[in-house]
């Protein structure tokens, strides 16, 4: 969803090269690369058109093992990474009906069985695992993604229940409270799996910057109307 009354942006100015903003909007020159072992596969959705609010793109530039596709979809995994890959490692971040009352207390990331319901051993569930699918766009247009592409149901489900809601706040609502911003969801799950909280500190700090330079550019936009 785009939100409303965001800022005005001048046409002529520049775009960045990595994640496509106005430069005015762009953080990605604060960006300090984090070496993550576990890969992401970031596939947006050829109609997400929120390039001022998006984060997909920048959550790639964040990360040296991450891979950045648009479309709607791929023969198999491999094809999506353009290298060889067995999804059966690989995790996907769920889009089904789990509500988070129903997780393991204190858990902040959950494996689902295929009927949505969390397994039993969490640990051996997440141990061994090479990389993480997540989907970019509206609620929609992520189910689309994931009905589009079967192979995705070879991979191990994820399911998030995030401790604080998206940083988004009003800017850009969330179909539900567990729903977060590409960046915050891959961010949440990387530390998690990696037992590395600084990466999920250093992400959701650029996040929240470019989230001020959004204001800051809207509050500017209605001091000139």
């Amino acid at each position: 969803m785009k939100p409303n009354n965001g800022p005005v942006v001048d046409p002529a100015e520049p775009i960045c090269p990595h994640c496509l903003k106005p430069m005015s909007l762009s953080v990605c020159n604060e960006v300090a690369p984090i070496e993550n072992r576990v890969a992401v596969l970031i596939l947006q959705h050829p109609q997400e058109q929120d390039k001022l609010l998006g984060t997909a793109r920048l959550t790639a530039h964040h990360l040296t093992n991450a891979t950045f596709r648009i479309g709607l979809s791929w023969a198999s995994l491999g094809k999506a990474l353009a290298r060889p890959a067995d999804a059966k490692k690989w995790a996907i971040l769920h889009l089904g009906s789990a509500h988070p009352r129903d997780f393991p207390e204190g858990r902040e990331i959950v494996v689902l069985d295929k009927k949505g319901n969390p397994v039993p051993d969490q640990d051996a569930a997440l141990r061994g695992i090479e990389g993480v699918v997540v989907f970019d766009g509206t609620w929609s247009q992520a189910k689309t993604l994931w009905w589009r592409n079967p192979w995705v149901l070879k991979g191990k489900r994820i399911a998030l229940n995030p401790p604080h809601a998206s940083l988004y706040g009003r800017l850009r609502r969330e179909p539900r409270r567990e729903g977060l911003s590409t960046i915050e969801a891959t961010a949440l799950i990387l530390s998690r799996l990696e037992k590395r909280p600084e990466i999920e500190t250093a992400m959701t700090t650029t996040f929240g910057h470019m989230l001020e330079r959004y204001k800051a550019a809207t509050e500017k936009g209605r001091g000139k109307a």
